[in-house]
């Protein structure tokens, strides 16, 4: 796994009311949505780099006003794709 190192002033966790934790969390929670609203990762490895589900990440979406549905045409393919071969085992 790579790693990528911040330095910030001890102000942001005052000014944020946070702890270093989970001003961590949240930062790679924010670089996930910002990297997937862009279309530069997928619902699935934004998920990963936020450190969630895929669905917990549709959550995370919604509490940002961006819909996990219509950035990428190539991922809703790839979701079709992959209900489709679904069906096929039922």
């Amino acid at each position: 796994m790579n790693t990528i190192t911040i330095e910030y002033p001890p102000e942001i966790l005052w000014a944020m009311q946070e702890q270093p934790e989970e001003f961590a969390k949240d930062a790679r929670i924010l670089l996930a949505v910002k990297l997937y609203e862009l279309g530069k990762l997928s619902t699935g490895l934004a998920a990963k780099l936020a450190g969630v589900s895929r669905e917990t990440f549709f959550f995370l979406l919604g509490r940002y006003s961006l819909s996990p549905f219509g950035t990428l045409p190539d991922e809703l393919d790839e979701d079709a794709a992959h209900a489709s071969e679904a069906s096929h085992f039922e």
